[in-house]
């Protein structure tokens, strides 16, 4: 008798490679994102979507806040089309990043949504910064 982890058969390797390359496609995560700060090449615009009073508090560094509700096709053709967006919101509880994914996305950016946000990043014990950046 199966149990419940194995009541439903794993999907065929072919099948999990497909799903786990879209899945990867549209995320990152808090450690990639710090290691591409941390020496790495830096080749995406990290953006926080929350309020900026919140950005100000504390933020990811490297991030520049830009709230979704911001993000118009004249504010974002300061960067050019080929830009990788990373979006990030107050954590998992949160869809911010989703919805500034998705609105990037409707003006023909990329973008992808760094999982685990600020719950995450403080998860994974990695500094904060506490100045206020603006959008450019």
């Amino acid at each position: 008798m199966p149990n419940p982890a194995s009541e439903i058969p794993a999907a065929a390797p072919d099948l999990a490679v497909a799903h786990y390359a879209a899945k990867l496609a549209f995320e990152t995560d808090c450690s990639d994102v710090h290691a591409a700060f941390a020496g790495a090449k830096v080749d995406f615009v990290l953006l926080d979507v929350r309020t900026p009073a919140l950005f100000a508090q504390s933020h990811v560094p490297g991030a520049i806040n830009l709230p979704h509700g911001k993000m118009t096709a004249h504010r974002m053709s300061e960067w050019s089309k080929d830009t990788l967006f990373v979006v990030y919101c107050a954590g998992p509880h949160c869809n911010g990043a989703d919805k500034a994914a998705f609105r990037l996305a409707k003006l023909g950016l990329t973008a992808k949504l760094m999982i685990g946000g600020m719950t995450g990043w403080a998860d994974e014990g990695l500094a904060f910064e506490s100045a206020a950046v603006a959008a450019k």
